[in-house]
């Protein structure tokens, strides 16, 4: 998958920190793409005014005809991610929980149960209870991932067939 796209979907999510961006377009350049404010994002400082930084971002994707998604698509491109980096290994059941934003949405009914057992996690929940959240939220994300149609746009394939 195509991190400066992920990273589109963190920002418009709220979940992409102002602070990692220029590491970010460090490595879209390295991954070889090209244009004035990516290399500009690029030279700023870790610790620089994250106003500056957000600018620059916005600036580089639209530089690389990259539009920023709606916040719908958004959320329910980051509720598949997780889902399938759950099931492909890439994710543990904890780093879904807490991996979760304020403006994931979820439109299936695939979706809303995917979402609706991720939300249950809690740091809170006993030793007896983990495992059986843990077993709901795989069979929650492998149906996700089976029902999808999201899978292309996000770089992973398709479980369902159209």
């Amino acid at each position: 998958m195509d991190r400066l796209q992920f990273s589109a979907w963190q920002y418009v999510a709220e979940i992409l920190p102002a602070e990692e961006l220029p590491m970010l377009a460090a490595h879209a350049l390295v991954d070889g793409r090209d244009s004035p404010a990516l290399r500009e994002l690029a030279g700023l400082p870790r610790r620089s005014d994250p106003a500056e930084a957000r600018e620059l971002y916005v600036l580089a994707l639209c530089e690389l005809g990259m539009p920023l998604p709606d916040e719908e698509t958004a959320g329910r491109c980051l509720l598949v991610r997780l889902a399938f980096g759950l099931v492909h290994g890439e994710l543990s059941p904890q780093d879904v929980g807490n991996g979760l934003s304020m403006t994931v949405t979820a439109r299936t009914r695939e979706e809303t149960r995917f979402l609706s057992v991720a939300a249950d996690y809690s740091e809170w929940l006993g030793p007896d209870e983990l495992p059986g959240w843990e077993k709901e939220l795989r069979t929650a994300a492998h149906s996700l991932a089976a029902a999808t149609d999201l899978g292309p746009s996000i770089g992973v394939p398709c479980g369902r067939s159209d």
